[in-house]
């Protein structure tokens, strides 16, 4: 096999030890042909077999006398004799897979960025003694259904408090159970003493449900009849991945996820040459995302797509559409497995929306539509038209979702509100904080002729692209542009949240999403049951809210400006829009839905601000570290450098974090965070990065972003 090495210049000032763990060796080898070949045939063998549904749940479960289709049913959770087959069903095939644990998987507040897995859980091995003292394979209908921990030590925003800390459990049948090597998972919801949802998920299946609800009446209202609606997503997941013995030696990619000091390389992406190249076989980049894809293929999670990203180390997955809690669930698995499986392979990967300065950062592509239960996307105009048998209802539903827009930019914008996405927005690589919506100019001709009464359908138009070449064929494209300056552009069959965080889970933005459009539906109606005519509903809605659709160019500063006087929502701290979840309306809009409570709205914002805090400082203590144990001693030991100022830098860090914790209200002490951050820190880091600029190579001893972001050019 051939091995993948790495090897540094030994530093002149350190000792024999130090000098010897220069040479770094990653232990997997390069794929040989033999493995690429199976790989190519048997890839798919065996795909979901891992994952408790389908045509591998039922095989199960007839032996239990159940009927195809009951796990997808979710109608077994409410019966105790139903639950117990299911439990027989399920232990079978797990212990057949090699199953011996298993835990109610949930997924705890305050979680992106700092939690590995993004996950809780307490793994239980499924068996007990019989009469003869024997240990037996057991698990009851009850050991699935519900289960029991402390709701304390999570972040709860003071829902729960060391003496009240019960926390409960309880199967979310929407998620398939699933395996991973020796413990079976069992997605679940958690929740205190007193009902109130302490994760993210039991937010999100109110707001699907009330989607479905809202969405369900306004369709009857037009006269399809539907048994309910379902939201699909998509979730573009980016991600850097860098040599593990280089981020090891980083204090702060070790404790944050990002490189909070580093003097730009001579190379960046300025030359677009990363962006979709091809993926090497000299490193262990491809081997490490080939793996990845057959883990999760095992756990019938369906990622599909793999390329490079834009910046030097960054990459990229894609699966296919699903449901939403079942996405996430997945997403939050890939999540996990990705930095798993990159370890062995010696490879860090980072998941933090802002590793790296000045090359782009990492986002979450969060495609969203929504469907009816017998799968017609409600989105898609020759779909809607061709099963209702109108072609008035799509008009009505955009018209919903574009109010909804309006209405509730500041939610959408503070459902991607995160430390690291304060860094990405609004920088020529994610859109900018304003929340506006592109639709394109035929849809937008379409429904500007609508709302003045035209009664003409919708059609999307094409055109044909003439190659200049006799042998290739003629190409025919949609006849809209993509546009990827908006936070929220509709792509045909779907809309694109694209200024979502990398290291999100993404529960929040589809909470969101969901509530927002179960409110516009409910408004709709709500008039249409009254008597209204379902088209002067939807004129009066695209008249009052028709300023948030723009079609430019988002970067453009003077366009920003044109929106933000145009009355969209635009919020540029980060810290602001997590002040949004407790206004009067919001509150009101989630407890309207019976989504959140005005309790559960005012604890989530604590911890998102918690969070926010948590985060900075780290980041601080980090810098403190790292100048006062890397920096300066090098810049002692070559005599050259800005010794003074990064003297001077030290004490100002020290005295601002003390500030953050005298600070008593939440709000000041998380605009502090964020000032410290966004200006103290980034000030700090030109004067470390000044420093690094000046001392010989062999005196710094930190990994340099050479080191750490050029694979196809450092790995030897």
């Amino acid at each position: 096999s051939n091995f993948q090495t790495s090897i540094t210049q030994p530093k002149r000032h350190t000792s024999i030890a130090t000098m010897m763990s220069t040479v770094r060796i990653a232990t997997k080898s390069a794929p040989s042909a033999a493995r690429c070949m199976s790989a190519s045939t048997d890839l798919l063998t065996g795909y979901g077999d891992d994952v408790f549904r389908g045509a591998v749940a039922d095989s199960y479960l007839s032996k239990q006398g159940l009927e195809a289709g009951t796990i997808e049913k979710g109608e077994w959770v409410k019966s105790p004799e139903m639950a117990d087959k299911v439990a027989k069903g399920v232990l079978d095939w797990a212990t057949e897979r090699g199953c011996s644990n298993f835990c109610h998987w949930f997924q705890p507040l305050g979680a992106s960025g700092v939690r590995h897995g993004l996950s809780g859980q307490v793994q239980n091995a499924f068996w007990e003694f019989d009469k003869t003292g024997t240990p037996v394979w057991d698990l009851k209908g009850k050991d699935l259904l519900k289960g029991e921990t402390d709701g304390s030590s999570y972040p709860n925003g003071g829902l729960r408090a060391t003496h009240t800390a019960g926390g409960y459990l309880n199967i979310d049948p929407t998620s398939p159970i699933f395996l991973r090597g020796d413990a079976m998972f069992i997605p679940s919801c958690l929740v205190s003493y007193h009902g109130h949802a302490l994760d993210e998920k039991t937010p999100l299946l109110r707001a699907s449900q009330a989607m479905s609800d809202q969405g369900t009446r306004l369709l009857a209202s037009l006269g399809y009849n539907v048994e309910g609606l379902v939201s699909n997503i998509g979730l573009e997941q980016e991600i850097f991945l860098i040599p593990r013995d280089m981020y090891v030696d980083r204090l702060d990619l070790q404790m944050t996820g990002r490189t909070i000091m580093g003097k730009d390389a001579p190379r960046g992406q300025e030359m677009c040459d990363h962006y979709m190249a091809p993926l090497s076989f000299a490193t262990g980049a491809k081997e490490c995302m080939a793996e990845i894809q057959e883990v999760c293929y095992k756990m019938g999670i369906p990622l599909r797509t793999r390329h490079r990203e834009v910046a030097p180390n960054q990459f990229e997955f894609a699966p296919l559409f699903g449901t939403v809690t079942t996405q996430i669930d997945q997403n939050v698995v890939v999540m996990q497995v990705i930095e798993e499986v990159a370890a062995q392979h010696g490879l860090a990967a980072l998941l933090q929306e802002k590793p790296f300065n000045n090359v782009n950062g990492s986002g979450k592509h969060n495609n969203w539509s929504i469907g009816t239960a017998c799968g017609t996307n409600l989105l898609n105009v020759g779909q809607v038209a061709k099963n209702s048998g109108s072609d008035q209802i799509f008009p009505v539903i955009m018209a919903a979702l574009i109010k909804g827009i309006d209405l509730h930019g500041d939610l959408m914008r503070l459902s991607i509100a995160s430390p690291g996405n304060d860094f990405r927005l609004g920088a020529c690589e994610a859109p900018p904080a304003i929340v506006s919506t592109y639709l394109g100019d035929d849809m937008t001709e379409y429904l500007e002729s609508f709302r003045k009464g035209g009664n003409d359908p919708y059609t999307p138009k094409t055109k044909t692209l003439d190659m200049g070449v006799d042998v290739i064929a003629p190409l025919e494209v949609p006849a809209e542009d993509r546009n990827r300056t908006s936070p929220f552009p509709y792509g045909g069959h779907r809309f694109e949240f694209r200024a979502v965080g990398s290291s999100q889970n993404v529960s929040l933005v589809n909470t969101v999403l969901n509530t927002l459009a179960a409110s516009s539906f409910s408004d709709f109606a709500d008039a249409i049951e009254g008597g209204a005519k379902p088209r002067d509903v939807a004129a009066a809605a695209l008249n009052e809210h028709w300023k948030v659709i723009f079609n430019g160019n988002n970067y453009d500063e003077a366009e920003q400006e044109m929106l933000t006087k145009r009355g969209v929502w635009r919020i540029d701290s980060g810290v602001d829009a997590i002040k949004e979840y407790t206004s009067p309306k919001n509150t009101a809009l989630f407890e309207k839905m019976n989504v959140m409570s005005a309790n559960e709205c005012e604890a989530r914002r604590s911890i998102l601000w918690d969070h926010y805090v948590g985060t900075v400082e780290m980041e601080a203590l980090c810098m403190i570290d790292m100048i006062n144990q890397h920096i300066i001693p090098s810049v002692k030991e070559a005599e050259v450098g800005p010794l003074a100022d990064l003297e001077t830098a030290v004490g100002t860090l020290k005295a601002a974090i003390a500030d953050i914790h005298a600070e008593e209200d939440e709000y000041t002490k998380a605009d502090k965070a964020r000032n410290l951050r966004l200006e103290t820190m980034v000030s700090i880091r030109d004067t470390c990065d000044a420093a690094e600029a000046v001392v010989p190579s062999m005196l710094w001893t930190l990994p340099t972003y050479v080191e750490l972001m050029f694979l196809d050019q450092t790995t030897k």
